[in-house]
């Protein structure tokens, strides 16, 4: 075969690959590669768009039914996505970020489709609107100063039922656990809505720790001072007014947050949470000093793990908002808008291979930052090119486009990788070995995978 620059292509996109494809039963795996790659060079989220940016060995039929009767799960794709990230991917604390948005549908009849509120009170946009909400788990990841949101598994809610956006996230937890059950637990980045009871005690019980804003009119509660005396000792101590959040020490520093430095104004103090039935956490009042020295709106962020700094807290917070420019390229760049489907089945699988392809792209851009550039290497003349996930695809289209990738896996040593004439030898990075999971060796893999 005739070489056309794959070896520009890094060899741990391959080997991300062949590590997703040991989630699948072996039968499936060709359709899944032709799919995957055709997600990851395609704008739009139609089937048809996917299948005709490779050259697929079946009709476009076949892979239809692929997707809506193959004996494979979505949800075991999804937790082998998150095994791969901190497994070739390590960074030294793991953020997990969950958050909802609001895909529009005119059609009733799209699944899930309803009339949900806009709490995100975004302008010219009506406060209830028609659509698919969703709920969706990303892992935070960093590397050489760019903060990323890797989409590991997307939940479509349903619109008549008593399963919440709360049960929702449960769920999903539930399922990626076991994913670091031999590792530090990561902290659950969540905005003001996710901050209840229900879901902290959920996540306090199974280990893990939440960092989040909530109201500033929050009850909390000083540590009262055992006293010695007989009778039953005090739960809370003194209310923290505002008064007394005043009187607190002011610290004034210089952190980068949300892609600048910033100076913020901040106040902290070790308290009692009354919405969380007496659970010590550390209380962060934060003020953010703009250009012309005025002080933003005071803001009250919360953490569950009252060991940690103020500092820690801020910064950690700030990896949430890296979830919106998730939503932002999923819905306009990477075919969300456009995943149409008629059942909720199909719907999530289909998102989820979508949700693949971007990953991968965004790893490559975040983490393999010298791997990449001869593929981003478009425009010679700008020296300085911004590495993001849509160069990276831009790059993968000229060399992948109208290719047979089947023919390049190997069903024999089940190895994803192009001719060997036209690949280069493996990079010298030092990454971790993967670790090898055991998978359900049952045909019916749907029935065997964690439940979602």
């Amino acid at each position: 075969m005739e070489n056309k620059g794959y070896s520009t292509i890094p060899v741990i996109l391959f080997e991300s690959i062949t590590f997703l494809a040991k989630a699948l039963p072996i039968r499936s795996i060709p359709t899944f590669i032709e799919l995957l790659i055709g997600a990851m060079l395609t704008q739009s989220g139609f089937v048809t768009e996917a299948w005709l940016a490779v050259d697929c060995l079946r009709s476009w039929s076949g892979y239809y039914k692929w997707l809506q009767q193959g004996k494979w799960s979505w949800v075991a794709l999804g937790v082998q996505l998150a095994r791969l990230v901190v497994t070739r991917f390590p960074q030294s604390a793991w953020y997990l970020i969950f958050d909802d948005t609001l895909i529009y549908r005119s059609s009733g009849k799209a699944p899930g489709s309803g009339i949900y509120h806009q709490h995100g009170r975004k302008p010219n946009r009506p406060q209830y609107a028609n659509g698919q909400n969703w709920v969706t788990m990303a892992l935070s990841i960093s590397g050489k100063g760019r903060v990323a949101a890797i989409p590991l598994l997307s939940r479509l809610m349903r619109y008549k039922g008593n399963r919440g956006k709360l049960q929702a996230v449960k769920t999903l937890l539930r399922v990626i656990a076991p994913v670091f059950a031999y590792r530090e637990k990561p902290y659950c980045l969540l905005d003001s809505w996710f901050m209840k009871w229900p879901l902290l005690s959920y996540m306090l019980e199974h280990g893990f720790h939440a960092i989040g804003q909530v109201r500033r009119d929050t009850a909390l509660y000083g540590i009262p001072i055992p006293t010695g005396k007989r009778g039953r000792p005090r739960k809370y101590g003194d209310k923290f007014t505002p008064e007394v959040v005043a009187a607190l020490p002011v610290y004034r520093k210089k952190l980068h947050l949300y892609g600048r430095e910033q100076w913020v104004y901040f106040r902290t103090a070790a308290c009692k949470a009354k919405f969380l039935r007496g659970h010590v956490v550390r209380a962060v009042w934060v003020q953010f000093e703009h250009e012309d020295g005025s002080l933003s709106r005071q803001r009250l962020i919360l953490s569950t793990q009252p060991t940690l700094s103020a500092e820690e807290i801020l910064c950690s917070y700030a990896r949430r908002w890296s979830i919106e420019p998730l939503f932002n390229q999923m819905k306009n760049h990477w075919g969300w808008k456009e995943s149409w489907q008629q059942s909720r089945q199909v719907l999530h699988r289909w998102t989820q291979i979508l949700s693949i392809g971007y990953a991968l792209t965004e790893l490559l851009a975040t983490c393999c930052h010298d791997q990449v550039q001869h593929l981003i290497d478009l425009t010679p003349w700008r020296p300085k090119t911004q590495r993001t996930a849509g160069r990276i695809r831009q790059g993968l289209k000229i060399i992948l486009g109208n290719v047979r990738v089947r023919d390049w896996w190997n069903p024999t040593c089940r190895i994803f990788r192009p001719p060997e004439a036209s690949i280069s030898e493996p990079d010298s990075g030092n990454y971790p070995e993967m670790m090898e999971y055991p998978m359900s060796k049952n045909k019916n893999v749907e029935q065997n995978s964690p439940p979602l």
